[in-house]
């Protein structure tokens, strides 16, 4: 996914398949959607519905989706003035002049006119994408459902077909990069279900879409101009830039600009074929990686104990400390292996709260969640990668008990923690950090384990019950 939206704009951002729901898991849904790298195609039945996906038309010239547009025709969620069902109807009826305009910029980045019109010939706005941008589905998936989806037996035998048809490839990459190659078949095998799930979206409809149409409109011109240089240089055809309705495409999910600061040419051969040349796909994602700041020879986490009684205050991202402070506090590993580095710093992670399992997460967690700033995105990766390299399942249960609250309840967590004084931010269904920190404030001062899970306990204490 090469990176996500959410940071959508970081690649400035992107997600599809596996990192689309990631996203949705410990971070919201709809600001996962913006970031579309590489797991919404997979998953998006599971947080959008059936129709999240919908089959599409045929492409036409330069690439482009031609037929009928399956928009709702309604304004978006969002509330934004451009995503209104006027403003998008204004925005689509010029698409053909928004494109246009766009040449002298193409022309500042060496796109010859002749491609430009190549590539752009033909093209029509696909609306459908404006319905997606501004879902926000009312529930979302659990940590621990989130994990059996992606990292299950079909998918791991699958990965370890991929590590030994590739093993040349993979050895050479480790060599030059010095990026785990069980992390790369992770990344592989849950964005795109090793090539088999990676979108079928014109990448150039998407991006002009998204250019000329919706809230997002600077952003996605980068995008669209970088995927018109990627087809100028000849890296990849037409055909072969297809994906997720944000543009995201290839096995590992590049959006356009990623691919311009990351892919290379693995085999020597003149391209940059991360679609179908699985050098250059396996080289440029460790290239991602290694300039994210991979640490070679380090792993990404351990799951622990953490103690009856402990201060889940401290399991917060800014409060990383070495791992000798964390075991001074009681955490352990449950295997009562010791750490192999306790200097290492690290950050407490605590997914379902005092109920679940923790992680210390390392450097290369941080690095993971570059490439798709959801927590449970680069858990499933990490864990993923481990289990691809021979290590056994989480070791503590989940509470698979707790659901996972609605976003009509997440939003009335937040309105109630709003009218207690610990919750400063606008009300939005959307559960991050700052609605967590909050939580974590309100739990302190009742003298409950702080832990900052959206449990129904703790909406039900919030309510009085």
């Amino acid at each position: 996914m090469m990176q996500s939206v959410a940071a959508l704009a970081r690649r400035a951002g992107s997600v599809t398949s596996g990192a689309m729901i990631a996203a949705a898991l410990l971070l919201p849904v709809s600001a996962q959607a913006q970031a579309q790298n590489g797991l919404s195609n997979l998953f998006g039945g599971i947080f959008s519905g059936p129709n999240a996906a919908p089959s599409q038309p045929a492409p036409g010239p330069g690439g482009a989706l031609t037929g009928p547009q399956p928009w709702s025709g309604e304004d978006g969620a969002s509330g934004h003035p451009l995503m209104t069902a006027a403003a998008i109807r204004e925005a689509a009826s010029n698409f053909s002049n928004c494109v246009a305009g766009m040449w002298p910029d193409a022309a500042r980045r060496n796109i010859t006119q002749e491609n430009f019109q190549r590539f752009t010939a033909g093209l029509s706005p696909d609306l459908r994408i404006m319905d997606l941008m501004d879902s926000q589905p009312e529930f979302t998936k659990s940590i621990w459902d989130y994990l059996d989806i992606l990292v299950n037996d079909n998918r791991l035998a699958k990965g370890k077909e991929v590590l030994a048809k590739y093993k040349a490839q993979f050895d050479a990459t480790e060599k030059a990069y010095g990026v785990d190659r069980y992390i790369i078949a992770a990344i592989w095998g849950i964005e795109s279900n090793y090539s088999t799930q990676m979108g079928d979206r014109s990448v150039l409809q998407s991006t002009a879409t998204l250019a000329c149409v919706g809230r997002r409109q600077a952003y996605f011109k980068d995008e669209f101009l970088s995927a018109l240089e990627i087809l100028n240089r000849g890296d990849l055809r037409p055909e072969q830039m297809r994906g997720s309705w944000a543009g995201a495409f290839g096995p590992t999910q590049f959006m356009p600009t990623a691919f311009k600061r990351f892919a290379v040419d693995g085999d020597g051969d003149g391209r940059r074929d991360v679609v179908d040349n699985p050098s250059d796909l396996i080289a440029s994602t460790a290239n991602n990686l290694k300039k994210d700041g991979w640490q070679s020879g380090a792993t990404w986490g351990f799951e622990v104990v953490v103690p009856q009684g402990f201060n889940y205050m401290l399991a917060d991202r800014a409060k990383a400390m070495t791992i000798a402070q964390w075991e001074k506090l009681g955490l352990k590993r449950p295997t009562n292996q010791p750490f192999p580095h306790p200097a290492e710093k690290a950050y407490l992670l605590a997914p379902a709260g005092a109920q679940g399992p923790g992680f210390l997460m390392l450097q290369n967690f941080r690095v993971i969640m570059k490439y798709n700033p959801a927590e449970a995105y680069a858990m499933a990766i990490g864990h993923f990668a481990d289990r691809l390299r021979g290590g056994q399942p989480f070791v503590q249960p989940w509470p698979r008990q707790e659901r996972e609250l609605s976003r009509t309840e997440r939003l009335e967590l937040q309105q109630l923690l709003a009218q207690r004084g610990f919750y400063k931010g606008t009300p939005d269904g959307q559960f991050g950090g700052q609605t967590r920190e909050a939580l974590r404030n309100f739990q302190a001062s009742i003298g409950v384990p702080a832990d900052g899970f959206a449990s129904s306990d703790a909406l039900d204490r919030l309510r009085g019950r």
